[in-house]
């Protein structure tokens, strides 16, 4: 099928930010590009999306052939759109964000128009193609926000954990320490974990209580 504008056209494509977390340090998933423009420089996993493919459907598909990841929810983080975003033409990027758990981040293999796939700390990032860290800029900013009013921070989580293990992933992502008992408190005012009824013990330091999502395989980005 052809098809035909009077008016110049823009592509679009997508751009995906995975976050995780790794020693305490929140880390970004990056791909090294293959050719040209910006050839063996990193970058977010994506690319242009096909005729008759949807938004999301294409973000899945580059994050699953840049980097071998598959099964991630993503949520629409924001449109980019300056027209010198990209030196090869006018590109429209819908970009998305996600959060993966530790046990996850080494399900990655570099593939497609990816030379290598890697996870790298926020705070020492190597210099970004196009305008991805504008991208990975706005997607750190948002997840913060979300802290506030969702269950976000628990998408970071194994099946059980410590209130310690869960203000350590607060902190990561905010880059600053926070009360202990007031933090307590604001995780419980979300009514979203339970005890498990289960301790686990740190050394010398007395046994600390195990929690669990309420709603296992549920948690969602916003409540």
């Amino acid at each position: 099928m052809s098809y035909y504008y009077k008016y110049p056209h823009p592509a679009v494509t997508t751009d995906v930010v995975i976050f995780t977390i790794h020693e305490q340090r929140l880390e970004l998933l990056l791909v090294q590009r293959r050719g040209e423009p910006f050839q063996d420089q990193w970058a977010l996993p994506g690319g242009f999306v096909e005729i008759n493919e949807d938004l999301e459907t294409c973000a899945l598909r580059e994050l699953a052939e840049e980097t071998g990841m598959t099964g991630i929810y993503l949520e629409q983080l924001y449109t980019f759109g300056k027209p010198d975003r990209d030196p090869r033409e006018r590109v429209i990027s819908v970009a998305y964000y996600a959060l993966v758990p530790p046990d996850r981040t080494g399900q990655i293999k570099a593939a497609s128009d990816a030379r290598q796939v890697g996870w790298f700390q926020l705070d020492s990032l190597p210099p970004l193609a196009f305008d991805h860290k504008q991208i990975v800029s706005m997607a750190h900013q948002r997840l913060a926000a979300k802290l506030n009013y969702s269950t976000i921070a628990l998408q970071f989580m194994p099946a059980c954990f410590t209130l310690g293990e869960l203000q350590q992933v607060y902190e990561c992502i905010l880059g600053e320490k926070l009360d202990k008992r007031n933090f307590r408190k604001r995780v419980m005012a979300h009514d979203c974990i339970k005890e498990t009824g289960e301790y686990r013990r740190n050394g010398n330091h007395r046994p600390a209580r195990l929690y669990a999502v309420k709603t296992p395989g549920h948690v969602e980005f916003v409540k």
